[in-house]
């Protein structure tokens, strides 16, 4: 076996082992990773990620494309593709895939989604996700299904409120190691105070670990020209990007400041194809 990817392989393991256990279910979406991760009221392809029901207001079939350069670490890259397509009045339904690591570790996961609107202002969707982590040097590979299920509502015309929850029954990854897939309770909200200020805020609750406070900004330069900011907590990151959207094709960049793991990047690239709802 290569020295040097067996060498890395036991740097992930050991190094890294805080990390990669808490990240099974890895968050994509450029836009919201400016915004300190604020996602729970997000309503673009990447709601795909954090709360799938904010694909209820999608009005066209839409995809996306998402990497993440975790710690200018080739082998602990985040790769992730979305995809949404609505139903008009039956609701959304979409696929998501999520890749991290590389050929010796790698996390995989397979996510299929169904949302729709309750109402004029709310809206509720689920996701079946299917995670599989895969280990060499003869470790062998596990697999698990987990759900997630989300509510967003607009109360009044310039706020949203959504909550989101992640593997409500507790999956297990290993029997045989007693090795749990997190739970996490994510509620946020959003208001937009212009055409172009939007102000995000959210908690994030693991049953074991204390909560992650979440705070994003974006700000519209000119049209179709935004820049982001945010800042999460425990522990503290800041992040700030930019996005541009073009006649459905939107672009963006993030980068985020670990307060102990260092500087990292993503990006993300998304189109609506074609309008399908009135």
């Amino acid at each position: 076996m290569n020295i040097k990817k067996s060498f890395v392989f036991l740097i992930l393991v050991f190094v890294f082992a805080g990390y990669v256990s808490a990240q099974y279910n890895r968050k994509f979406g450029a836009n919201v990773d400016a915004m300190g991760g604020t996602g729970v009221v997000n309503k673009d392809i990447w709601a795909s990620s954090y709360n799938q029901a904010g694909l209820a207001f999608i009005d066209g079939i839409s995809a996306g494309v998402y990497f993440s350069n975790a710690f200018q670490i080739p082998e602990m890259g985040t790769k992730a593709f979305a995809f949404a397509m609505p139903l008009d009045k039956y609701g959304t339904v979409g696929v998501n895939y999520t890749y991290f690591g590389y050929e010796l570790f790698n996390d995989t996961k397979y996510a299929l989604n169904y949302s729709m609107r309750l109402g004029k202002r709310v809206s509720a969707g689920i996701q079946i996700d299917y995670f599989q982590t895969v280990q060499g040097l003869d470790y062998g590979k596990q697999g698990v299904a987990v759900a997630e299920i989300g509510i967003l509502a607009n109360p009044t015309n310039n706020l949203y409120i959504g909550a989101h929850l992640f593997n409500p029954w507790r999956a297990k990854l290993s029997e045989l190691q007693n090795e749990y897939i997190y739970s996490m309770l994510s509620v946020g909200a959003g208001y937009r105070f212009s055409d172009k200020v939007i102000l995000n805020i959210e908690i994030d609750k693991d049953i074991e670990f204390p909560a992650v406070y979440r705070a994003g900004i974006e700000y519209a330069v000119i049209s179709n020209f935004f820049l982001r900011a945010g800042i999460s907590t425990n522990p503290t990151q800041y992040n700030f990007g930019v996005g541009y959207n073009f006649k459905g094709l939107q672009l963006d960049v993030s980068f985020a400041n670990h307060q102990v793991l260092g500087f990292y990047s993503q990006f993300g690239l998304s189109y609506m194809f074609k309008k399908t709802r009135k």
